[in-house]
Order: structure tokens, then sequence, then C-alpha cells
């Protein structure tokens, strides 16, 4: 169930998201980042996609044509997203904002997710890719750049 707080984060992100010139956004939805779904989706418009990857290549599109877009995945559908990202996105510098979840990380202990919590930040790093959080905005939009989200940010509980 989505709290108060929870909605107000969201909606606090996404201010500072859009007011930073990002978008459009693209995204599959996430548990964890449902409350931010849910607020990009009535305020920003944000497209929902089957496949993080072709998330991931829609947005290249959008940089390539000059915009600053945001894709919103899961850890899982990072790990989907990998060859698009390195044979695109990073050889290209194209700008792009990845919102991940941190699924398999405390406190989301499910058996089926711990393997890409381990793996999603040094994924991001043998990409090159910098990972910030959320206290980190606003973020430069010359390179792609990742935020990753903890499944507290929140209020997820497994």
């Amino acid at each position: 169930m989505t709290t108060t707080l929870a909605v107000d984060l969201a909606n606090i992100l996404c201010d500072d998201l859009m007011d930073n010139g990002f978008g459009p956004f693209y995204g599959t939805p996430c548990g964890i980042l449902a409350p931010l779904y849910d607020v990009l989706e009535k305020r920003a418009g944000l497209i929902t996609v089957s496949r993080e990857d072709n998330a991931v290549g829609m947005a290249a599109g959008a940089s390539l044509a000059g915009r600053y877009p945001a894709v919103v995945m899961q850890n899982s559908g990072f790990g989907q997203s990998v060859n698009a990202l390195a044979s695109l996105v990073v050889p290209y510098r194209l700008p792009m904002l990845l919102v991940i979840s941190l699924r398999g990380v405390h406190p989301d202990s499910t058996q089926e997710n711990q393997v890409m919590g381990r793996l999603t930040e040094p994924l991001l790093r043998g990409l090159g890719i910098e990972s910030v959080t959320p206290s980190d905005l606003p973020i430069g939009r010359r390179r792609p750049v990742a935020l990753l989200v903890p499944p507290s940010a929140f209020g997820w509980s497994a």
C-alpha cells in the first residue's frame, strides 16, 4: 500500500526531474518504484514500454533528438538492457537518466532478486555509468547516469 509519505517523495523527485529538464520518460512497472511511476505517468506522461532494453532504445532516439530522457526500471530490467547500453548509449555518450530500483537488497530479500542486487552497481561501473542517489540531484545531462533507488526510499517492504 502506498503511503502519503511515499507519494510526497515521488512528487518531489518528479518535480526535481522535470525542473532539471528531464523527459520524455519511459519505463516498465516496478513495485519499489510504483509511487514514482504513478506520479510520472500522471504528471509527466510516462510511456510504458514492455521491455527495458526497448525503453533504452526509445530513450536513445529522444537523446539524439536533443532531449534528456529518463528510463524507469528495476535492476532485473537493467540487466536485460546491458547490451543496448554497452553498444549504443555508452559508446556514443548519449545523455539519459536510468532510474533503477535496487531489488534484492535490504529489505527486499527475495531469492530471485539477490544476484542482480549484488551486480547492479558493479555492472554500472563496468559500463562507465556513474551512479547517484536521489539526494545527488540535480545531476548533469551530458552523459548516461543511473539514479539508484533503494527499496526503503518509497517504503517498500518484502
